[in-house]
C-alpha cells in the first residue's frame, strides 16, 4: 500500500465514521480534506506512518479530536493492508502496515519501471522555462552554472510531473555589454590594453585571434566593428552552448533578444501599453506605471533620448511567449535581479494579463572552497571561476550534484576537495554507489536464476518483515510524493535529498540483511523476495537520479 493508497483509505474511513455520527455524505465530504496527510514519523517506532486528520476535521465535526480519531482507529483495523493503528496524544493515529501491503510497494516500483514517480499533476500546463540566459560576453560563470543545473533539473521533474516545458535560452545580443565586448576584442586583435569598461580575460585573445583567423581583413574592414561583433559573438555564444551541452543542459528554443528590436516587436507592445493608458510621459521618457501593479517604483520603458531600456524587451519577450501558448513562464534569474520578480509580474498585468503566468526564482550566489580557502581566479576568465574550472575540478555529475542538492534561495559553498572524494561522505558518490552495489547484487541473482524484474510476479513480498526491509520500503514509496512536491514548490533539491534518505536506508538494509545465498545454500523465497526489493531500490535511485541529470552507474 503506498503512502497515496493509505491517505485515501484514512479518508474514506473519516467520511464513514462521520456519516455513523449523524452526518450525511455531503457534510461529511465537506469537512474532511480533499488530501488527507499521511506522514512517516520520525521515530520508527511510533508506526509506519501517522495521520492528523481527526485533529484536522473534529471541532467541524463537533467531536472531541481523541474521541474520533478512537473511532478511526476501529475503522482501519477493517481496512485490508492496516495491521494496526492507535490513538496517540491530543489525537494523532499510528499506523501500522501488514508486510505484504508493504511490498506491494516495490511489486508497484518493477511494474512501473522507469515511469515510477510518473504523476499527472501538471498536465495541460506548457511551461516556458528559461534559464541561464547569461550575456554572450565570457565562459558561464558559477552563477549561471547553477542555474544550468537546477534550470535542467526543474526541467525534468515538471515534464515528469505531466506538464509540456520548453527550456529556453534567452540570447543577449543587443545592448551595452555588447559594445564593451566588441571593443574588448577589437583591443586584443590590436595587441592594445583591455578598454577600461571592457572585458578581460585569455578567452578574449582566444578569440580575437580565431575572427582574425576566420576574416583576416577585420581590423582593416569599414565595418571592422560589425565583422567583430558578427564573428567574436558568435564564436562566444557557440562556446557557451558546447559548454552547457558537456554540462548536459541543453535547450530547445534560443531566443535571440535582437529580434524582438529587429521585428518591431518591441515597438508594438510600447504601443499597446501606451494606448491602453498603462505608460505615462514625463521629462521626455515613458513610464510604466508599475507600481500601481506591486512594483516598488515606475520604470523607465522608452528613456528621454528615445531609446528602449532594457525592460522594454522583457515586455515583448513575455508577450512573445504567451502568443506561442506557453500559460506558465518561469524565470530563473541571478541573485542581482531581485528587482525583476515585481516588474515582470507588473510588466505582465500592465498587458492585461494574469500576473500569475510568471514566476520567478532567484538564485544565490555559489562559492568556492579549496583547502578551507576561498577560490577566486579562473585559469581561464581571470575574473571570475567558470563552469569549466568546477567541472574539471570534480566532473560534471558531482557538479551537477552539489548545485541541485541545496534550495536555490540559499548561498552554496562548493568544497572541491569533498565533492572529488570517492567515499561516503560525497553525497553524490554516496548515492550512486548504492546504485551500482544494488546493480551488482542484481547480476549476480541473476547468475544464480534469481528473478530481478517484473518477472517477479510469483515472489512472496509479504516475506519482508525485517524491520530494515521496513524502512527501504517506506522510503521507496515516498518517491512519488517526493517528486510532486518537487514540482508544485519548483525545488528539484528535494529529489537530491530523498536520494540520500534512500542510499541510507538501503546501506542499512544491506548491512542488516543477507540478500543472495551463500556457500552451497539454495536460494529460497526470502532470498527472491529481498533480490526483488533491491531491483525496486535500484530503480527508484535510477529514476531520480535520472531527474537530476546525474549517471546512475552500474560500476563504479
Amino acid at each position: 500500500m503506498t503512502p497515496a493508497a493509505l491517505a485515501d483509505a484514512v479518508r474514506a474511513a473519516t467520511v464513514r465514521v462521520l456519516g455513523d455520527r449523524g452526518l450525511d455524505q455531503e457534510a461529511a465530504e465537506a469537512i474532511v480534506p480533499a488530501a488527507v496527510t499521511v506522514e512517516r514519523p520520525r521515530n520508527p517506532e511510533h508506526g509506519d506512518y501517522a495521520t492528523n486528520v481527526a485533529m484536522q476535521v473534529a471541532k467541524k465535526a463537533g467531536v472531541a479530536p481523541r474521541e474520533l480519531a478512537a473511532a478511526l482507529v476501529e475503522a482501519l483495523a477493517g481496512v485490508r493492508g492496516v495491521d494496526s493503528a492507535e490513538v496517540a496524544g491530543p489525537g494523532f493515529i499510528n499506523i501500522r502496515l501488514a508486510a505484504a501491503a508493504q511490498g506491494a510497494i516495490a511489486a508497484q516500483v518493477l511494474t512501473a519501471g522507469a515511469d515510477y514517480g510518473r504523476g499527472g499533476a501538471l498536465s495541460g500546463r506548457k511551461v516556458n522555462l528559461e534559464f541561464v540566459s547569461a550575456n554572450p560576453t565570457g565562459p558561464l560563470h558559477l552563477g549561471g552554472t547553477r542555474w544550468a543545473a537546477v534550470g535542467d533539473a526543474l526541467g525534468r521533474v515538471l515534464a515528469f510531473s505531466g506538464a509540456e516545458v520548453t527550456r529556453e535560452y534567452y540570447f543577449n545580443d543587443a545592448g551595452a555589454q555588447i559594445d564593451r565586448f566588441v571593443r574588448s576584442l577589437i583591443a586584443a586583435a590590436k595587441g592594445e590594453p583591455t578598454p577600461e569598461d571592457g572585458y578581460a580575460g585569455a578567452y578574449i585573445s582566444d578569440i580575437a585571434a580565431e575572427v582574425l583567423r576566420a576574416e583576416p581583413d577585420a581590423l582593416a574592414a569599414d565595418d571592422s566593428p560589425e565583422v567583430f561583433r558578427r564573428v567574436g559573438v558568435g564564436m562566444m555564444f557557440e562556446q557557451i552552448k558546447a559548454s552547457l551541452s558537456a554540462f548536459k543542459t541543453d535547450f530547445d528554443v534560443y531566443f535571440h533578444e535582437d529580434s524582438l528590436h529587429a521585428s518591431g516587436a518591441v515597438g508594438e507592445a510600447v504601443e499597446k501599453l501606451k494606448a491602453s493608458g498603462a505608460l505615462y510621459e514625463h521629462e521626455g521618457a515613458w513610464w510604466l506605471r508599475s507600481t500601481e501593479y506591486g512594483d516598488d517604483k515606475d520604470r523607465v520603458v522608452i528613456k528621454s533620448d528615445g531609446l528602449p531600456a532594457y525592460i522594454a524587451g522583457d515586455i515583448a519577450y513575455f508577450q512573445d511567449k504567451r502568443a506561442r501558448g506557453f500559460d506558465l513562464c518561469v524565470y530563473l534569474l541571478g541573485a542581482d535581479h531581485h528587482g525583476y520578480v515585481a516588474r515582470l509580474k507588473a510588466a505582465a498585468a500592465a498587458l492585461g494579463d494574469d500576473p500569475g503566468t510568471v514566476e520567478v526564482l532567484i538564485g544565490q550566489l555559489v562559492n568556492l572552497v579549496s583547502g578551507g580557502k576561498p577560490v577566486r581566479m579562473s585559469k581561464r576568465a581571470g575574473t571570475v571561476i567558470t563552469m569549466e574550472d568546477l567541472v574539471d575540478a570534480v566532473g560534471v555529475d558531482a557538479a551537477r550534484y552539489a548545485l541541485i542538492r541545496s534550495s536555490v534561495d540559499s548561498a552554496v559553498d562548493i568544497d572541491l576537495e569533498l565533492w572529488a572524494k570517492r567515499g561516503n561522505e560525497n553525497p553524490v558518490y554516496y548515492v550512486q554507489y548504492a546504485h551500482a552495489r544494488l546493480s551488482s547484487i542484481l547480476r549476480n541473482a541473476d547468475d544464480l536464476g534469481v528473478p530481478t524484474g517484473p518477472g517477479a510476479d510469483s515472489v512472496d513480498l509479504g516475506l519482508l518483515s525485517h524491520e530494515r526491509e521496513g524502512e527501504l520500503i517506506r522510503t521507496i514509496g515516498e518517491f512519488p510524493r517526493v517528486v510532486a512536491t518537487a514540482a508544485e514548490l519548483r525545488e528539484p533539491h528535494r529529489v537530491a535529498r530523498y536520494l540520500e534518505e534512500l542510499a541510507g536506508a538501503y546501506h542499512k538494509f544491506h548491512d542488516s540483511c543477507r540478500v543472495l545465498p551463500m556457500g552451497d545454500e539454495d536460494p529460497g523465497p526470502l532470498h527472491a523476495a529481498r533480490v526483488a526489493l533491491c531491483a525496486a531500490a535500484r530503480q527508484v535511485l535510477a529514476n531520480g537520479l535520472g531527474l537530476l541529470g546525474v549517471d546512475a552507474p552500474e560500476r563504479m
